[in-house]
């Protein structure tokens, strides 16, 4: 996903995970979360930041990896998503199939 890779649960992506030469400052780990959740989680997750490559806030957040607590912020991140937190998970639209047109044989 755009030289990222990103880590899904059932049909809801919940981590990117990035590290680029460009932007160095977005890279780490990228939440999948809603702006409604970015107070309770900035608790947890103290050295949590927008994503700059964004240009303006967005749902996603990213737990940098140049923190000194990256390790433990993304421990605590993925006990959260395996305890099925609701904060973290955004559902992916389901693609719908082609529509396949038949045509009779002349």
């Amino acid at each position: 996903m755009f030289g990222c890779f990103a880590l899904y649960v059932h049909n809801k992506i919940v981590l990117i995970l990035r590290k680029k030469e460009n932007s160095i400052g977005d890279n780490g780990v990228w939440l999948a979360t809603n702006k409604e959740f970015h107070d309770s989680l900035k608790v947890i997750f103290p050295s949590m930041r927008p994503i700059s490559v964004f240009g303006k806030e967005s749902n996603w957040q990213n737990l940098p990896d140049d923190a000194n607590d990256f390790e433990e912020m993304v421990i605590r991140a993925c006990e959260l998503i395996l305890r099925g937190d609701n904060r973290i998970g955004r559902e992916t639209k389901k693609k719908s199939a082609s529509k396949k047109t038949l045509t009779k044989g002349r």
